[in-house]
């Protein structure tokens, strides 16, 4: 039996609770907002977990035009330039907005925003709270604020799992609770359930996220975008902890190094050396770790003993693993950090379906392109926040909507897929990895068993990737070493992804992978 929320009925329905979701339930008060989260609020979500900060700028020596280009460059061509800019000019009014809900960023002696420094900027203007416990602290604030809020309704415990559709448009929410399933009512509804992580075996973010927001828009007939970019964060601690923690990119901000097991700077000859973008320091650590030798950030010399009082959250997940930071190299390897891709969406969040929004790293507003620069992720997580809020109040909820005659799904069970994934999807691809991959995860979709949900994210990022015959940004193909000269961003279906891996699968090459 299924119950029906009447008593919710017709509001706004957010689904997660990390920074963007967070942040737009804010935004609409005191328009009635529920917002739903599978654990209890802020809990399980990358935004708590952000050790960096915002990236703003901020500083006298720094301009959006500055920022722009750096987030151009490090996109690789890909980024939407005017989405790019628009959200970068609203740094200022996000930082204010985080601060009037009750965020306090950390400030120099005279009271000016203190800036750190991260990879690929050319300028400080990384914001940041409590050091290196940037995201934890303001999505504590937030989460109290929103519990502060009459207008919001928290629906903790409780798991979408799917979207329903009515002529095109959303009738509601099919829910998962502790006594059964529920319906809830709507024709509004915002996507914030963040990244995919979970889908690998080594990945800073939280587990059970393998992209649940992607399945729920791809199951609605939703567009999706850039899903082959999936970015590995150079840095996480070599450790066997799952997931990895991470060692902030503000590290090598602050001076430390990268060193292979000889002792060698392997980096010191490329541009920005440590500080190069993402996807060159993914890829040098990873082929460090693929001739069996190992890596590791050495900050003894920069930091030293001002480690601690610098990056304290880091300084502890390093002696929880027998390593002092001041003393000791820190061992580090890739893991999967953040997805570029997502639920395509327009400057507003909306997404092709009717009535649908997504905003934060579930969505794919064209901003990071194929490789995020470091700390845009928040930035864009308030700002699209704040955009999609204003969005959804100038519309009204449509009238009641029938209960559907529907099944609830099993819940998701990713042990399947997370190996076939790491293994054929990770730093360096080729096409036989790509079709092999396909050809495991189709049965995997087709079979809707409780593999089929993360399944599908996966088959996504596969079709995807077997489709861009490059390397571009976090999208590396040994097989496809160069870039095309003329870069281009695709937008796909569920339907046509179907479609491509059930004729990539019969191929010879996956076969035989």
């Amino acid at each position: 039996m299924t119950d029906r929320l009447d008593h919710l009925a017709g509001r706004v329905a957010i689904v997660g609770s990390g920074l963007a979701g967070l942040v737009t339930a804010l935004m609409l008060a005191p328009r009635p907002v529920v917002l739903v989260t599978r654990a209890g609020l802020g809990g399980e979500t990358s935004s708590a977990w952000a050790q960096g900060g915002i990236a703003a700028s901020l500083g006298e020596d720094d301009s959006p035009e500055l920022h722009l280009a750096d987030t151009l460059a490090a996109g690789d061509g890909l980024c939407d330039a005017t989405v790019a800019a628009s959200i970068l000019r609203e740094a200022p009014a996000a930082i204010t907005m985080l601060e009037r809900f009750g965020v306090r960023f950390d400030r120099t002696a005279d009271g000016a925003l203190a800036l750190g420094l991260e990879a690929a900027h050319c300028r400080r203007r990384i914001v940041h709270v409590e050091g290196d416990g940037s995201g934890a602290a303001i999505v504590r604030a937030l989460a109290e604020a929103v519990l502060e809020t009459p207008s919001i309704t928290v629906l903790a415990g409780v798991e979408v799992r799917r979207l329903l559709t009515d002529d095109g448009g959303l009738s509601g929410l099919l829910c998962s609770t502790g006594n059964g399933a529920a319906f809830l009512p709507t024709s509004r509804v915002v996507l914030a359930t963040g990244g995919l992580g979970g889908l690998y075996d080594a990945t800073t973010n939280p587990v059970g996220n393998y992209g649940q927001g992607i399945m729920l828009a791809a199951r609605a007939g939703a567009e999706l975008a850039d899903m082959e970019f999936v970015q590995f964060h150079p840095t996480a601690l070599d450790f066997p902890r799952r997931p990895l923690a991470l060692v902030s990119e503000a590290v090598r901000g602050e001076g430390a190094v990268l060193v292979n097991e000889k002792g060698e700077r392997f980096l010191a000859r490329e541009p920005g050396a440590e500080l190069a973008p993402r996807d060159i320091v993914a890829r040098a650590i990873s082929a460090e770790i693929a001739r069996g030798g190992r890596v590791f950030l050495d900050a003894r010399e920069t930091l030293g003993q001002r480690f601690a009082g610098r990056f304290p959250a880091i300084d502890r997940l390093c002696r929880e693993a027998g390593i002092a930071p001041s003393q000791d190299r820190i061992p580090v390897r890739p893991a999967v950090h953040y997805h570029m891709g997502g639920v395509a969406t327009d400057m507003n969040g909306r997404s092709s379906v009717e009535g649908l929004w997504a905003v934060g790293e579930t969505a794919c507003t064209g901003l990071h392109g194929a490789n995020r620069l470091a700390s845009n992720s928040l930035l864009e997580a308030a700002v699209m926040g704040m955009r999609a809020a204003r969005d959804i109040a100038g519309t009204s909820a449509d009238g009641a909507r029938a209960l559907p005659v529907t099944g609830l799904p099993p819940s998701a069970d990713v042990s399947p897929v997370q190996p076939i994934v790491s293994r054929h999807l990770g730093v360096l691809r080729n096409a036989g990895a790509i079709h092999g991959s396909v050809a495991s995860l189709l049965p995997l979709v087709e079979d809707e068993g409780q593999a089929s949900d993360p399944a599908i994210v996966a088959l996504l990022i596969a079709v995807s990737a077997s489709l861009r015959r490059e390397s571009r940004g976090a999208h590396a193909r040994t097989d496809f070493p160069l870039k095309l000269a003329c870069a281009e961003r695709r937008r796909m279906r569920l339907a046509e992804a179907l479609d491509i891996a059930r004729a990539a699968a019969s191929h010879p090459i996956a076969r035989s992978a």
